[in-house]
């Protein structure tokens, strides 16, 4: 299991090197966008469709 989260680890910082040496951000910028911006991005909008998939089951179950 440790090895598999060290590749996965390692995976993940080349990801983070090659994004930000492609771009000319910089690791460490790189990583800030991602995990200010877009992971919290992610979050907000699967909540809203949960919410908006959730209250249009809800609805349909007042029909029958």
């Amino acid at each position: 299991m440790s090895e598999f989260l060290y590749n996965y680890y390692m995976w993940a910082v080349r990801a983070l090197q090659l994004l930000g040496g492609n771009t000319d951000l910089g690791y460490m910028l790189a990583n800030f966008l991602i995990f200010v911006f877009i992971q919290p991005g992610l979050i907000i909008l699967f909540f809203v469709l949960w919410r908006k998939e959730r209250n249009k089951n809800l609805m349909g179950q007042e029909w029958n």
